[in-house]
C-alpha cells in the first residue's frame, strides 16, 4: 500500500499543473473556456500581433503574453455542405503561410453539434541569416479550427512558441472543444 501512495504522490507532484478554465464570452453568440490567466488583448496588442484590415472579433493572451488565441471571421465565403472542399483550401493556405509545416492532425470534427475543420501543426518561418539583425527561424505550435456557418467562416486559432508546446498541447483541444456558437454570426 505504501508503494502505491509513494507512486501516486510522485505522479501528482511531477504532473503539470492544469490551469483552471473560465467560461469566456467572445461575442453575444460565441463562448469558450479559456485558462484562468488569459485576458483580452488591448487594441494596441491586437494591432501589433494581428496587423490586418480585419481585426479579430476576439483576441486573448496569457499573463506571460506568449500564448495567444484569436477568433476571426474570414473573408472567404463557403457553404456548409462544402466543408470537405473548404478543408483542402484551408490546408493549402496554411502551407503557403509558412516555410515548413508538420501536420499533427487534420480532421473534420463535430463539437457541440457543429462541424469544425481542425488542423494541429508545428510551423517554421525561416529567419534571414544575411540581414543586419540576423533573424532566427520562428517555430510555432498551432491548433486551428474553422467553422462554416451562414456562408461565413469563423476561425479559432491557438498558438504558442514551439518550446511551450508540451505544456499547451493538451490544453488547446480542451479550449477548442469548449466552443459554443449559437444563432447567427
Amino acid at each position: 500500500m505504501s508503494k502505491l501512495m509513494i507512486f501516486l504522490s510522485f505522479i501528482l507532484w511531477t504532473a503539470p499543473v492544469q490551469d483552471k478554465m473560465v467560461k469566456t464570452k467572445v461575442t453575444e453568440n460565441i463562448t469558450m473556456s479559456l485558462p484562468e490567466d488569459f485576458y483580452a488583448m488591448s487594441p494596441e496588442d491586437i494591432a501589433q500581433r494581428y496587423p490586418s484590415v480585419r481585426s479579430p472579433i476576439g483576441a486573448y493572451t496569457n499573463s506571460a503574453r506568449l500564448v495567444d488565441l484569436s477568433v476571426n471571421i474570414s473573408a472567404t465565403r463557403w457553404r456548409e455542405q462544402d466543408v470537405e472542399m473548404a478543408k483542402g483550401f484551408f490546408k493549402a493556405s496554411l502551407f503557403n503561410l509558412y516555410d515548413k509545416v508538420d501536420l499533427i492532425q487534420e480532421d473534420i470534427k463535430t463539437i457541440n453539434k457543429k462541424q469544425y475543420i481542425v488542423f494541429e501543426f508545428e510551423s517554421r518561418i525561416n529567419g534571414d541569416q544575411f540581414s543586419l539583425d540576423k533573424k532566427d527561424p520562428v517555430r510555432t505550435y498551432t491548433y486551428i479550427q474553422y467553422l462554416i456557418m451562414n456562408g461565413k467562416t469563423i476561425v479559432f486559432s491557438f498558438n504558442c512558441p514551439i518550446k511551450l508546446k508540451e505544456k499547451w498541447q493538451p490544453v488547446a483541444p480542451e479550449i477548442m472543444n469548449s466552443i459554443k456558437v449559437k444563432g447567427g454570426i
